[in-house]
This record gives C-alpha cells, sequence and structure tokens, in this order.
C-alpha cells in the first residue's frame, strides 16, 4: 500500500525547530525574571531588616549614649540595598521588553509552523481522496472483469 510522503517535511521540521528555539529564549527571560524578582526580594527583606536593627539600635539606648558609628554602618548598609534594588529594577525592565519581544517571535514560529502543518493535513486529505478513488476505480475493475468471465461461462 502506498504511503503518504509530505514533500515539505524539511520545512516542517526546520520550523519547528525554529519554534523549539524561541520557546527556548522565552523560558531563559522568564528565569531571568524570576531571578531578579527573587533578588528584588531579597533586598527588600534586607532593607526591612536593617531598618529594624537601626531601629533597636538607636531605641537601645534608653536616654544612654547612642552609638553613632554603628548607626552609620546600618544606614550605609540599607543604602548599598536598596541601590542593589534599584539596579533590579532596572534590569527586571529590560527583561520584561525582551520577554514581550521573545514571545511576540514565539507567536510568529508558532504561526510559520501551524500554517505548514495545515498544509500537510489538507495535503493528506486529498492523497486519501486519491486514493479512495484508485481503490473505487481498481474494485470496479475487478467488479466489471467478474461479470465478464461469469458470462462467458
Amino acid at each position: 500500500m502506498p504511503r503518504f510522503i509530505f514533500k515539505l517535511k524539511p520545512v516542517l521540521e526546520q520550523r519547528t525547530r525554529q519554534e523549539r528555539e524561541r520557546q527556548k529564549a522565552v523560558a531563559t527571560l522568564q528565569r531571568q525574571r524570576v531571578a531578579l524578582e527573587e533578588e528584588i526580594r531579597g533586598c527588600q527583606r534586607a532593607i526591612d531588616q536593617e531598618k529594624a536593627d537601626l531601629r533597636m539600635l538607636l531605641g537601645a539606648g534608653g536616654g544612654g549614649a547612642v552609638d553613632l558609628r554603628g548607626a552609620r554602618l546600618q544606614a550605609s548598609t540599607s543604602l548599598h540595598h536598596m541601590a542593589r534594588a534599584q539596579r533590579a529594577v532596572l534590569k527586571l525592565a529590560g527583561v520584561h521588553k525582551q520577554i514581550a519581544h521573545a514571545r511576540t517571535d514565539l507567536l510568529e514560529a508558532t504561526k510559520r509552523r501551524k500554517a505548514v502543518e495545515n498544509l500537510k493535513e489538507r495535503r493528506f486529505e486529498q492523497w486519501k481522496r486519491d486514493q479512495d478513488a484508485i481503490e473505487a476505480r481498481e474494485l470496479d475493475d475487478l467488479s466489471v472483469m467478474r461479470h465478464g468471465r461469469e458470462a462467458l461461462v
């Protein structure tokens, strides 16, 4: 029995590969986004902790001497965490833009692959109809030949 052969199979395979590459690019960017968001959350926790430590340091004086050097160090550490968080926020904004662009590329690659898949399905259906027609003609021919033999006998 004949087999269906899709002549554009290499094109379909290439478009499937392109789509997978675009999916990997989106996944990589998503991982970067998650890492940056976690970094920002970590900075926020550290800032909150530094502020709590500073309040405790300033409140622990109880009317006595306040360790200004320690307070200055706490404030400096808090500012360091804030700057780090701001840098991460800026990177995150860039990653969000890259994700939007990568998703657009992925959508285009998916459309291109699906277009070839739809063509393959249409050609397969046409091939099946052609095969059914060939089989019906062959059955008709066999029936006519058998009927002709029976008439001769």
